[in-house]
């Protein structure tokens, strides 16, 4: 399993006279770490007394040609030998700025230091970062900024990813420790460089993929630590190989045309292979102890069926991930379906759990005799009970993997319109009920949930929307939505003066907005309303922007159409406009 396993000083690990070359196989993540990391490895170098331990690495020998030198692919450890090999072309480069103060002996240093980096023979790295996320590009770059003989690629926004800024980073620190302890940019250079140089690493040899993932699931010293995902993937690699089913790089492609369908959220991916195994779970191979997958026991059950049909279940996961991707919305289409809006307004109720059913459904659209009609009908029901569900609690979180698991098997012999009055059926009984729903949502909606009071306002504006009045209320900027909840009595403690005259003096008003500032009616929808604030409300009817548009309550919506026309605002009139929003959206989500 392991051919050896030695301690180098990172001096021979990169020998500048040596013909080693490390790659990083095309299946490995791309460079991930952060700030955090670059910080900690520097100090730690610079703070040890004497040799400091950097880790663990694993390789596998891929030598073909020995003209080319020796090749060794990296299993385990690319994170750490790529953010070493930056921290010295940092020193290189600080170094290289200042040649001409060096004596010969030191100016020898850097000539090796250059070839550690960069082979001599053939002016190739040391160390080959994968392509993904331009991290080799990037790298090269990075190189030849340094200095070094090599032939870099400038790609988009290369400036502000992590491994240019990583090289920024360590350049910077070496120009910071000169500064705060009173020495040369030289003398801090070369002090780094000792430092780097004189660490050691265990580096590990092993005779097949399969014995480097086995390795590389209990040896991820100081790295980013591994999702479930990960070590579900590198379960493949090593099966693939060990069964002679398909070679690494065909495992991996397989892998990766999955994860593009998934999109970049690792919680996506892993939520994927969960709802694989609960949909399909009466077609698969047996998994003792495990009648419903958990974040607990993934792994355990990708292990055993990847163990009994490697290549079956990875084509099948290939498949069911470009119909989860589309469930999921992962794509944004210029010109979505019916069904994709559909899918979307469940994705905005929050509806993931329900993924798994309907991925079992799409799977099986043509022996279920099922329209897009049918799966488009089945997006609006689960819409409309996750907005239930999400308000009134009902039912908890725990019981849902069951019930669309018992949904699945209650489908049985049902076809077409009668799939639909199944789940109709199985979501009924367990909903709260239009009388519950209704009290949750009179009471303190925004209190209780203020992404169900968003979202149903939200719908409200949008069905009443025609093509020249639409506009989008899920556009974001920074990552916070544009149209955002307004309080129309405002929320906030210190209530001005035009309000408290409005409802009845100092000590009611203070009543009035206590009992309904969260309420339904109290609650609309506009655009950056924090220029709306604790403002009267003939000011929050009539705001403008800079450019004149309306920004208040007479933006167009018609939401806001009733208070465009008010002159003031009561006790009453939330409780009126708060009676009538809530029929309007127990009428909107239905479940009979």
């Amino acid at each position: 399993m392991i051919k050896s396993a030695n301690q180098y000083p990172v001096h021979t690990l990169f020998s500048h006279d040596g013909n080693i070359l490390y790659r990083v196989p095309p299946y490995q993540r791309e460079y991930s770490w952060y700030k955090a990391q670059w910080e900690d490895l520097f100090e730690d170098l610079i703070e040890a007394d004497g040799a400091h331990f950097l880790g663990t690495i694993i390789t596998l020998d891929q030598t073909t040609d020995t003209l080319e030198g020796n090749i060794l692919h990296v299993i385990d450890g690319q994170q750490r030998l790529t953010t070493l090999t930056l921290l010295l072309a940092a020193v290189y480069s600080v170094l290289k700025e200042h040649l001409d103060e060096l004596d010969d002996d030191t100016r020898t240093d850097v000539t090796n230091l250059g070839r550690q980096l960069v082979r001599k023979s053939d002016e190739q790295p040391r160390v080959t970062p994968q392509k993904q996320g331009h991290n080799l590009a990037d790298y090269r770059r990075v190189l030849e900024e340094a200095g070094l003989p090599i032939q870099g690629e400038w790609k988009p926004y290369y400036p502000s990813r992590r491994i240019a800024r990583c090289y920024g980073y360590f350049r910077s620190a070496i120009l910071k420790l000169a500064e705060t302890d009173e020495i040369s940019e030289t003398e801090a250079a070369l002090r780094v460089h000792e430092a780097a140089l004189r660490a050691v690493i265990v580096k590990i040899e092993v005779a097949s993929h399969a014995d480097a993932f086995v390795l590389f699931e209990s040896l991820n010293n100081r790295g980013m630590p591994l999702s479930p995902v990960d070590l579900i993937k590198n379960h493949l690699l090593a099966e693939s190989e060990k069964k002679q089913v398909m070679d690494v790089d065909q495992a991996f492609k397989h892998w990766n045309e999955m994860l593009t369908s998934l999109g970049d959220s690792y919680a996506t991916q892993e939520r994927f292979l969960r709802h694989y195994y609960n949909a399909f779970k009466a077609e698969l191979p047996d998994v003792p102890n495990a009648s419903v997958a958990t974040k607990s026991n993934l792994i355990r059950i990708y292990e055993a069926l990847l163990g009994k049909n490697l290549k079956q279940v990875v084509d099948a996961l290939v498949e069911s991930s470009k119909i989860y991707g589309r469930i999921n919305c992962v794509v944004e289409l210029d010109q979505p379906t019916s069904l994709d809006r559909a899918f979307q307004r469940l994705m905005r109720a929050q509806g993931a759990p329900s993924y798994v059913l309907l991925m079992w459904l799409m799977s099986k659209r043509q022996e279920l005799e099922l329209a897009n009609d049918h799966i488009e009908s089945v997006a609006h029901l689960l819409t409309s009970f996750f907005v239930r569900r999400n308000l009134t609690g009902y039912p908890q979180t725990y019981a849902l993997a069951k019930l669309f698991m018992t949904t699945i098997d209650a489908v049985g012999d049902a076809r077409g319109d009668e799939v639909l009055a199944v789940v109709r059926a199985r979501l009924n009984a367990v909903s709260a009920t239009d009388a519950e729903f209704r009290a949750r949502l009179v009471g303190r909606i925004y209190e209780e949930n203020t992404d169900v009071a968003r979202f149903v306002l939200a719908m409200l504006a949008e069905d009443a929307m025609t093509k020249e009045t639409e506009v989008d209320l899920w556009r974001q900027e920074k990552n916070h939505f544009v149209w955002t909840i307004e309080h129309i009595l405002p929320q906030g403690e210190n209530l001005p003066p035009a309000w408290q005259q409005m409802l009845g003096g100092r000590e009611v008003s203070g009543q009035v907005q206590e009992e309904h500032r969260h309420r339904l009616g109290n609650l609309t929808i506009t655009a950056y309303n924090s220029n709306l604030g604790n403002k009267s409300f003939l000011e929050k009817r009539d705001r403008k922007d800079s450019k004149g548009r309306h920004i208040g309550y007479r933006n167009g919506l018609s939401l806001n159409a009733e208070l465009a026309t008010r002159d003031s605002w009561t006790a009453n009139d939330i409780e009126e406009r708060t009676t009538v929003l809530a029929s309007k959206v127990v009428e909107r989500f239905p479940l009979g």
